[in-house]
């Protein structure tokens, strides 16, 4: 399996990465069958069934009726606009593992539509579905934890998540500040993250758009933005008459909530003790097959923990999930 990216960030020209099975194993084709053949043999969709529609309602309704019930009950007391931001919160991580998610990989149904309109819920969390595609299903699922090339691990306010990072002093302190920095995580992915993609991926070529799509996909990324902001603080503050230090505090408080679930499940996923951190040769070749690479990239947690596996969308396979991107809806019916 050859697959080929560009590298940018501390690199002083473009590079091609490769992944080159120098020892012609057979791990992924012999696996493939042995997974397809558990589903025919046990006749299971590979795609959602009726749990994971139910979860779906579940947590869409944990995002949107608390903000709801702003405009419904209108007005509400502080005490239960902030007990509301705080389930909304729970449900912004919900949606984001374990339905837009799915979707967007095009496992959650086999109909490429409902797949869209499902993965476009992350529209309505504040990010942007088509820079979380390029970002999420290309550069992280095909070089994971390939430094300056799997963005998941990119350094950020002094976070070293790679041994090829330099080192600063003040990340002897990492485990501790890193809990408070995961809070941030959504809310610069909602203000700055996704313009600073969406330029970068068009002038790197991760995106492949024509002129015309370039153009329809940045009238997207401003429109929910714009829809974005007026729904979650203009119309509060400045029609339903809530203060703007509740509404602001709310909204930080939401983000905090989500940006810290999100962040803690990535980094048990990714990088914890026993992950590798595999770089390009010379040749910028990976000496590895890409599925062996995931593995030795990835790590499973939270097995026996139901609550955790139903919450995170299956997640908590991680390894299952970054070689079968299907597999998630298996672990949710058992």
């Amino acid at each position: 399996m050859i697959i080929f990216a560009y590298i940018q960030k501390n690199m002083e020209q473009k590079k091609r990465v490769k992944f080159v099975n120098k020892e012609r194993t057979q791990f992924l084709k012999t696996l493939k069958q042995r997974v397809d053949q558990y589903f025919i043999d046990n006749n299971i969709d590979k795609q959602a069934n009726g749990a994971m529609i139910f979860k779906s309602v579940v947590l869409l309704s944990m995002y949107l009726l608390p903000l709801a019930a702003l405009y419904i009950f209108n007005p509400m007391p502080g005490w239960a606009v902030i007990i509301g931001y705080i389930i909304a919160g729970f449900g912004v991580a919900g949606v984001g593992m374990g339905v837009m998610h799915d979707a967007n990989h095009g496992a959650y149904s086999h109909n490429k539509f409902v797949n869209m309109i499902l993965g476009g819920t992350l529209n309505i969390l504040g990010g942007f579905d088509v820079n979380w595609r390029l970002q999420h299903n290309i550069l992280h699922h095909t070089y994971t934890n390939i430094t300056h090339v799997d963005e998941d691990i990119e350094q950020r306010l002094k976070m070293r998540w790679s041994p090829f990072f330099k080192w600063h002093p003040v990340q002897r302190y990492q485990h501790v500040y890193a809990f408070f920095a995961y809070c941030l995580a959504t809310i610069s992915w909602v203000l700055m993250k996704d313009y600073k993609q969406f330029f970068t991926y068009s002038r790197n070529g991760v995106s492949k758009a024509s002129k015309s799509q370039y153009y329809w996909d940045l009238f997207k990324l401003i429109f929910f933005k714009v829809v974005y902001v007026v729904y979650m603080i203009i119309l509060p503050i400045w029609y339903l008459d809530y203060s703007a230090g509740l509404i602001f505090g709310g909204f930080f408080l939401m983000h905090a909530i989500g940006g810290f679930v999100l962040s803690t499940v990535f980094q048990l996923a990714h990088v914890v003790e026993g992950a590798a951190f595999p770089m390009p040769n010379d040749k910028g070749e990976i000496e590895n097959e890409w599925a062996i690479h995931q593995l030795q990239t990835t790590a499973d947690f939270g097995h026996n923990n139901k609550l955790l596996t139903w919450y995170a969308g299956g997640l908590t396979h991680q390894i299952e999930h970054h070689i079968f991107r299907i597999f998630v809806i298996y672990i949710i019916r058992k």
